[in-house]
């Protein structure tokens, strides 16, 4: 892969290394799981249930 093909991030108009760029998506994954887990305390987890009877069924 060339260096024309891969965007270069962020206002500095320098490339972001590999460990900031690791860093920012586990930083969005932590956000979204952390999200989805208050989502489903909310609704009192009901896809539990889902999940065991997919698992006998």
């Amino acid at each position: 892969m060339s260096e024309e093909t891969v965007p270069q991030q962020g206002g500095t108009g320098q490339p972001k290394g590999l460990l900031q760029q690791m860093e920012e998506l586990m930083a969005a994954l932590n956000a979204d799981l952390s999200a989805l887990d208050a989502d489903l305390q909310a609704a009192g987890d009901p896809g539990r249930g889902v999940v065991e009877e997919g698992r006998t069924g």
